[in-house]
């Protein structure tokens, strides 16, 4: 962490640096357990006007419950996260892998997904994430479709590039797209467990990344993007090369 915070920075004041170079942040911490009403409320009092949170469904919900007999679970979390008021962004369905054991298919997850996204509420918006490829295809669009979620667009090992995916699907789902650069979690962890130096060159993946970004821009779709340590060794680091990338490639 000393190498994005500067040093002697308290842990209690981490949030506040960051929000001084960032305008938003997907929050981890949400998929271990519901927070605590006075730790959102330490987000709201820690970031400014226009600051945006995205968070992570509890895993009691998406991985333990998977989504049947869990009413209560995502009603103190809903409200909790409302805690943040216009500070709440995207609340994000983050899915394992599915085996054949706990789905026979795409069908038999969509049956499930289905009831489950008619009861959330409209007034939150909504990213869901599924980690089997064949799955993404356009019956699971038009269901995020008509609820209005998006289909979080992920660089993974497991998935589908993006270069293939937007020219076979319309992955446009909501009124905004959900990015996360993940990377190969297992494979860079065999190269490093420090989380403070970029070992991995993406410009190339970012120069395929990036026409696909302007074009949703383009199309008035608002786009929120978040970098994993474990994409290219250090998040921060992806950030400012993104940068640099996007300025330079810029149209004139």
């Amino acid at each position: 962490m000393g190498t994005f915070y500067p040093p002697g920075t308290p842990p209690a004041d981490f949030l506040s640096a960051y929000a001084r170079h960032f305008d938003t942040v997907e929050v981890d911490s949400t998929y271990y357990r519901i927070p605590s009403e006075s730790m959102v409320r330490n987000w709201l009092a820690r970031t400014p006007t226009g600051f945006t949170f995205a968070a992570k469904f509890p895993q009691v919900i998406t991985h333990e419950k998977v989504l049947q007999d869990c009413r209560q679970e995502i009603s103190e979390f809903l409200r909790v996260m409302s805690l943040l008021e216009d500070r709440l962004g995207p609340l994000l369905l983050q899915f394992p892998y599915f085996n054949k054991k706990a789905f026979s298919g795409p069908d038999e997850f969509l049956a499930r997904l289905s009831p489950f996204l008619d009861e959330l509420p409209a007034d939150f918006r909504y990213a869901l994430e599924v980690r089997n490829k064949y799955w993404v295809n356009a019956r699971l669009l038009d269901l995020l479709r008509k609820r209005r979620v998006a289909l979080a667009l992920i660089d993974h090992p497991w998935m589908t590039p993006i270069s293939q995916l937007v020219r076979k699907l319309n992955v446009v789902t909501a009124d905004f797209a959900y990015v996360r650069w993940l990377g190969d979690r297992k494979g860079i962890e065999e190269k490093t467990q420090h989380w403070d130096r970029i070992i991995i060159d993406r410009e190339d993946d970012m120069l395929i990344w990036i026409p696909i970004i302007r074009q949703l821009l383009k199309r008035g779709i608002q786009v929120m993007g978040y970098f994993n340590n474990h994409y290219a060794g250090f998040g921060p680091g992806s950030i400012e090369l993104f940068r640099k990338v996007w300025e330079r490639t810029k149209e004139a």
